[in-house]
């Protein structure tokens, strides 16, 4: 029994995670429709940005719930206003734009901190002792921040006006202009959510991978698997390909090692994206957020 329990936490852990490092993913491609290969640097910049601030005495709660997203959602501002806004309708040209500001920002922070981060950060919670074994009592605290930021975000898009304008825009952008609406303000807000949440992420996942400049790359392939297994629906997809992959995940790892873990996510990915093209929600949960 308490090996099942500390094998369901580790699954458990493993689809929050797959969570926390789409969502931000989730919200700029599935809403906006903009391949964004920077995404793992604006998680790598959430981890920076805890490891500065708490390096200058700043809270390490004040650093992840605030600082991160704050920071890392400017800079999303700041690109889709100097970049992005540009290729709207141009996915290829997008993606080579995303691809080449990737590699800046690689290259900025190396520059800056140098190609290893000297200083790491300590995960605040101790072991959790579940009879003959234990469990990250910091895993535990992700799996219960995944499930409110997935919580938070839906009640922003669902229950929130600027959630009902930001989804008629993405939806018909011209029938939202000729009703009065901004939509060049919605998309530099929406863009700018997802890099605050992918930020957020970044901070709450620099305690277990460690930040460095090149980190991104772990996250990039994850994230879009799961977004595009998960297909067009932002929130029942994510979820829903999180629970599947991560699942297949945890198990085949505990079974046979982490390393074939990762090849069964990705095998189990290429055929689900086989049977179904158009993902998980392309055939089930097509009217859900």
């Amino acid at each position: 029994m308490d090996l099942f329990v500390a094998l369901a936490l580790q699954i458990i852990y493993g689809i929050a995670n797959l969570v926390l490092i789409s969502l931000g993913l989730a919200i700029i491609f599935g809403m906006m429709r903009v391949i964004n290969l920077a995404h793992g640097e604006f998680l790598m910049l959430g981890g920076y940005t805890v490891v500065v601030s708490t390096n200058n005495g700043v809270n390490l709660w004040v650093a992840m719930f605030i600082l991160a997203p704050l920071v890392v959602g400017l800079i999303g501002v700041i690109v889709e206003r100097c970049l992005i806004r540009f290729l709207y309708g141009r996915m290829v040209d997008t993606l080579l734009a995303t691809w080449g500001l990737s590699l800046l920002l690689i290259g900025l922070v190396t520059t800056i901190f140098g190609a290893q981060t000297s200083t790491t950060i300590s995960a605040p919670f101790g072991p959790i002792q579940i009879g003959d074994y234990t469990s990250s009592g910091y895993e535990l605290f992700l799996i219960c921040v995944a499930v409110l930021l997935s919580l938070a975000v839906y009640l922003v898009l669902r229950l929130t006006k600027l959630g009902l304008v930001a989804r008629g825009t993405m939806q018909s952008a011209d029938m939202a202009a000729a009703l009065g609406v901004s939509t060049s303000k919605i998309y530099m807000i929406t863009f700018g959510l997802g890099a605050a949440v992918s930020g957020f992420a970044g901070a709450l996942l620099a305690p277990i991978t460690g930040v460095l400049p090149t980190i991104g790359a772990t996250y990039i392939a994850k994230a879009f698997i799961t977004v595009i297994s998960g297909g067009a629906a932002i929130l029942a997809g994510t979820a829903s390909a999180s629970v599947l992959l991560g699942g297949i995940n945890g198990i085949m790892a505990f079974v046979t090692g982490p390393t074939i873990g990762e090849v069964a996510l990705l095998v189990a990915a290429i055929i689900l994206l086989r049977l179904m093209p158009r993902g998980i929600t392309g055939r089930f949960f097509r009217k859900n957020l």
